[in-house]
């Protein structure tokens, strides 16, 4: 199919970025699809709140509902396969000797990205969409604004396609991102994500915070709370 430059492939983990991203993918763009992976992760249950997020901005804002389109579950486990990370396997959340934390998982959004491409062409979408921030983050390389020119390119050269690649939180903190979603879908946007997305890198549902469900210790979940701290001190 050929793209028609007024659509979207969103790539929606269920977490607090992508869903952030998600929103404003609906307010932009009249087509909106939405992707996401099953990688052998621990915090799994994000892949349960991809569902239940879409259906509720379905039902809270109609006009965003007649955009969203189909979703789409891919599999993703050979990056399981190929070695253990504190995302995939119960090790210990530290640093490594490579200087990146040990939650990094080698080449996962760099397949995120092959893969979202290839399903795009397929769909005639022409955009993709995702949540990597290099501002507050992990560190991990895969998440850089010149990965993801680099990837753009390799796209449009392997595909033969005008495609591209959106970053919207790329040069935006944590605190940035709730006000983003807020001025995006009010206070009922920012209510839920805050209840229907997960971020917490151990899957954990259990404790409910002021900024979401989460362990409050991982990295994942630091940087969710202290985002929320920092906006909600602003307001």
């Amino acid at each position: 199919m050929k793209p028609d430059h007024i659509s979207a492939l969103v790539l929606f983990s269920g977490g607090q970025d992508s869903a952030t991203c998600l929103a404003d993918a609906l307010a932009r763009f009249g087509r909106v699809e939405t992707v996401g992976f099953d990688y052998g992760q621990r915090h799994r249950v994000e892949l349960t709140c991809r569902s239940a997020f879409r259906e509720s901005i379905r039902d809270r804002f109609p006009a965003w509902g007649e955009r969203l389109g189909p979703d789409h579950m891919l599999d993703a486990g050979v990056l399981k396969s190929l070695g253990q990370s504190a995302m995939t396997d119960d090790v210990a959340i530290e640093m490594t000797q490579a200087g990146l934390p040990s939650t990094f998982v080698p080449g996962r959004n760099l397949l995120f990205f092959t893969l979202a491409g290839a399903l795009a062409y397929r769909r005639g979408l022409s955009v993709l969409i995702g949540g990597m921030c290099e501002t507050d983050y992990s560190g991990y390389p895969d998440c850089r604004a010149t990965t993801m020119a680099a990837q753009e390119q390799t796209l449009r050269l392997g595909l033969d396609t005008d495609i591209r690649i959106e970053t919207p939180l790329m040069y935006i903190d944590k605190a940035a991102t709730w006000a983003m979603a807020e001025r995006l879908g009010g206070t009922a946007l920012v209510d839920l994500i805050t209840e229907q997305t997960h971020t917490c890198y151990l899957g954990d549902r259990s404790h409910r915070h002021d900024w979401g469900y989460g362990c409050g210790t991982c990295p994942a979940c630091e940087l969710r709370a202290s985002g929320w701290q920092r906006w909600k001190g602003a307001a």
